[in-house]
């Protein structure tokens, strides 16, 4: 049977690479895509792109477009969020002003949409316009399964499971890449290693590592050693703050080496200490810095794209559901005793199940103490920011901003008022739903995606 599914900020990174992911797969190969963003000139190129594949490749995907998701929710069987509010995600108005307001103050912020000061106003932007439009989900499509993918990922899956009666998971592809960073030096295929990774989204832990039943952590052990080695010498600069992670902790987190520098308080503070990590402030742009594969000017033929699937999980996660045949992966959901050593009712990204029957968190237990203590922190910052956003409280989004790692690593709390209030000032225009007396919804323009 066909299905339909919805994407809404479909001109984001995610449109046009989980279009053709849906497209890889036979089950879902007869769906209907329909691609939702408020941007129209993107949406047409995305729109062109995406109908030019199927129709490239003879399938019989349909393909619709529209700049109202009104139009298209109605009976979906699957909605994929995936929205920047207000502006470009990582360029431009806001995104700049919540990296160089902080930078003022000295916190020098690398990636600025998890966990940091940044992070928590770019919830503050995103997170009532996620709970508008998922009120229309739950109108439309109250069935449906919903699948995000923006950012800040564990606020929004505390928010989405809280405040909406939806069927809802949150994916990154941190774990994948993670996992592939390690084996490069290792040189092992990615693909033929087993792990076990739980914790918080960007901040997860690979608490066992294996290849046919090899500890690939004593592997790596014995490849550090050799400090001569060239490719050792590369890795160390290039994985600076997860190895120093590793080796004081006794395990690496998930995402990126210079995403886990702003998640602790030991690596950014000083320019003397961002130098001996090899760690470079942002650089501010006010364009989208590459040009995405669907965004190019076809010349004589159309453009299209080559089907092949990315390490996205989400296609995978549908196709369980329409076949049966289960599928393994790392979900953002509530943690409902599956952490032991973490507070109930935050999100925890954990082993998940899916198959016909629907997506199963699996158990964990108790992470070590550190790490436990390590993910704590940012919970913390987390239940604060959705706090602010579900009570609108204002002194809920401060203490948000005092309790951020970095920012507590390199402010007086006077300094910290301070940038709160230039950052407030700065997007106000973004924060209506804060207003006294403001009874919503969020004006469709907060919601640029």
């Amino acid at each position: 049977m066909s299905k339909k599914i919805v994407i809404i900020g479909a001109g984001s990174g995610f449109g046009a690479r989980l279009s053709l992911d849906i497209m890889s797969r036979e089950c879902l190969q007869d769906s209907e895509i329909c691609l939702v963003d408020l941007h129209e000139g993107r949406l047409a190129k995305v729109y062109e792109y995406v109908k030019n594949t199927a129709e490239h490749y003879n399938l019989p995907t349909k393909i619709k477009a529209s700049t109202d998701r009104l139009t298209v929710l109605k009976d979906a069987d699957y909605v994929i969020t995936s929205v920047a509010v207000g502006g470009g995600a990582y360029y431009g108005h806001p995104f700049n002003d919540e990296v160089r307001i902080p930078r003022k103050y000295g916190v020098d912020q690398s990636v600025a949409d998890t966990i940091s000061v940044g992070a928590v106003f770019r919830f503050l932007r995103t997170a009532p316009v996620h709970l508008q439009i998922l009120r229309d989900v739950e109108r439309l499509a109250p069935n449906c399964l919903h699948l995000n993918h923006t950012n800040p990922m564990s606020a929004l899956t505390m928010l989405h499971n809280t405040q909406t009666s939806l069927k809802t998971i949150g994916l990154c592809h941190g774990i994948i890449a993670t996992n592939s960073e390690f084996c490069r030096p290792l040189g092992i295929d990615p693909s033929t290693t087993q792990y076990k990774v739980a914790g918080i989204n960007h901040m997860a832990w690979f608490l066992e590592w294996t290849k046919d039943g090899e500890d690939l952590y004593a592997k790596l052990d014995a490849l550090l050693a050799d400090k001569e080695n060239e490719k050792v010498q590369a890795f160390e600069k290039s994985e600076s703050t997860r190895l120093e992670i590793y080796r004081a902790f006794g395990y690496f987190p998930t995402e990126s080496n210079r995403h886990d520098s702003e998640y602790f308080p030991y690596f950014r503070r000083t320019q003397e200490i961002r130098d001996y990590y090899f760690l470079d402030s942002r650089k501010l742009t006010e364009e989208l810095a590459s040009t995405r594969e669907w965004m190019k000017d076809g010349e004589g033929d159309k453009l299209y794209g080559n089907i092949r699937r990315s390490n996205e999980y989400t296609t995978a996660i549908m196709e369980a559901i329409e076949t049966g045949v289960p599928y393994r992966f790392n979900g953002n959901v509530m943690n409902t005793g599956l952490i032991t050593n973490l507070p109930e009712n935050c999100s925890v990204e954990v082993p998940c199940l899916v198959d016909s029957f629907g997506i199963h968190p699996t158990y964990v237990g108790a992470l070590p103490t550190q790490c436990a203590a390590l993910n704590r922190g940012p919970i913390s910052q987390q239940q604060l920011m959705l706090e602010a956003v579900v009570r609108r409280d204002r002194d809920a989004a401060f203490h948000a901003c005092c309790v951020d790692p970095l920012a507590s690593s390199v402010c007086t709390l006077p300094q910290l008022r301070d940038m709160f209030e230039e950052l407030w000032s700065a997007e106000t225009e973004l924060l209506k739903w804060f207003d006294k007396g403001h009874t919503g919804p969020v004006p469709e323009i907060y919601a640029a995606n």
